[in-house]
C-alpha cells in the first residue's frame, strides 16, 4: 500500500481516517467513502471501527474473565487463571493503598478499566497494514483498529468517569457539601466567585487530561508505526521490531496511569475538606 498507488501523503491520511457513518449533507446516510466525506459528516457521526473494536474487545475481556472465574480451582492454579489471578491482586493492591473506603464499585471499575484499555492499546501492535487491507478486500474503506487514537472513545470513558466523580461527590457530602467544596476553597468566602471559577476549572481539567494523555500517546504511537511503514521493507523490521518492544511499555503504562487517576479522582469525590 505504500509504494506505487498512492502518496505518503494519502497513505498517512488513509490510516487515521476512521470508517464513519453518518449523513453526508450531499449525499444523505452513508459510509464515508473519503476523508473529506467523513469530516463533512459533522458531531453526529459514528466512528463504526472504534465501536467495533472497543466494544469486542470489551466482551472478550467479560468472557475470557468470567470463563476463567467459573473454572477457577483452589488446588493448584493452571497458568491462564494464575495470569489472571495476578492482574487481579495487583489492581486489588492499588485500589487498596489509593481508595480508603468501602465501595463495592471502585475495583471492578478499575479492573475493567485497566484490562480494557490495555486490550485497545494491545491492537497497536497489529502490523498497521494487515486488518486495513483485509477490510479492504471486503470492500471496506477504512479501518481504524485502534480504539484509543481515537478521541471520541477516550473522550468518553473520560466522561464517564467525570460523571462517577460528580455523582460520589455528591452522594458523599450531598450538593450543599459539594457546593462548599468548589466555593469556599482554597481562598476565604469572600472570593468564592475566583474559588468557583478555579475549582471548576480544576474538576474540568480532570476529564479532559484523562481523555487527552491517553489518546495523544496512542495517536503518537500509532503515527510512528505508520511512518515505519513507509519506509523500504528491510528497514521496516530494524525500527518496527524495537520500537514495537517498547512500546508495549507505552501501552501498559497508559492503561496503568487511566486506572490509578480514576481511583484517585474518585477516592477525592468521597474525601471531605
Amino acid at each position: 500500500m505504500a509504494s506505487g498507488t498512492v502518496t505518503s501523503s494519502e497513505y498517512i491520511s488513509h490510516h487515521l481516517t476512521n470508517l464513519t457513518f453518518g449523513n453526508h449533507p450531499e449525499a444523505g446516510w452513508k459510509l464515508a467513502e473519503s476523508a473529506g466525506e467523513a469530516a463533512a459528516m459533522g458531531f453526529w457521526a459514528i466512528n463504526v471501527d472504534t465501536m467495533l473494536w472497543s466494544v469486542g474487545l470489551g466482551v472478550f475481556f467479560l468472557w475470557f474473565f468470567g470463563k476463567v472465574a467459573k473454572t477457577a480451582t483452589a488446588g493448584v492454579p493452571g497458568s491462564t487463571q494464575n495470569f489472571v489471578e495476578t492482574i487481579i491482586e495487583f489492581v486489588d493492591d492499588n485500589v487498596k493503598s489509593i481508595f480508603h473506603y468501602k465501595s463495592p464499585v471502585i475495583a471492578p471499575l478499575a479492573l475493567t478499566i485497566f484490562v480494557w484499555v490495555f486490550l485497545m492499546n494491545a491492537m497497536d501492535l497489529v502490523p498497521v497494514d494487515w486488518l486495513p487491507y483485509i477490510a479492504g478486500q471486503m470492500g471496506i474503506h477504512f479501518m481504524k483498529v485502534v480504539p484509543t487514537t481515537d478521541v471520541n472513545a477516550t473522550g468518553g470513558m473520560a466522561l464517564s468517569v467525570f460523571a462517577l466523580i460528580v455523582y460520589y461527590s455528591i452522594k458523599q457530602k450531598g450538593v450543599n457539601g459539594f457546593f462548599k467544596e468548589l466555593a469556599f476553597q482554597p481562598l476565604p468566602k469572600i472570593f468564592m466567585p475566583f474559588n468557583l471559577f478555579l475549582e471548576i476549572v480544576g474538576l474540568i481539567a480532570k476529564p479532559v487530561s484523562l481523555a487527552l494523555r491517553l489518546f495523544g500517546n496512542m495517536y503518537a504511537g500509532e503515527m510512528i508505526f505508520i511512518l515505519i511503514a513507509l519506509l523500504p521493507f528491510w528497514i521496516q523490521w530494524l525500527l518496527s521490531v524495537p520500537w514495537a518492544i517498547f512500546h508495549i511499555l507505552i501501552i501498559t503504562l497508559q492503561a496503568f496511569i487511566f486506572m490509578v487517576l480514576t481511583i484517585v479522582y474518585l477516592a477525592m469525590a468521597h474525601d471531605d475538606h
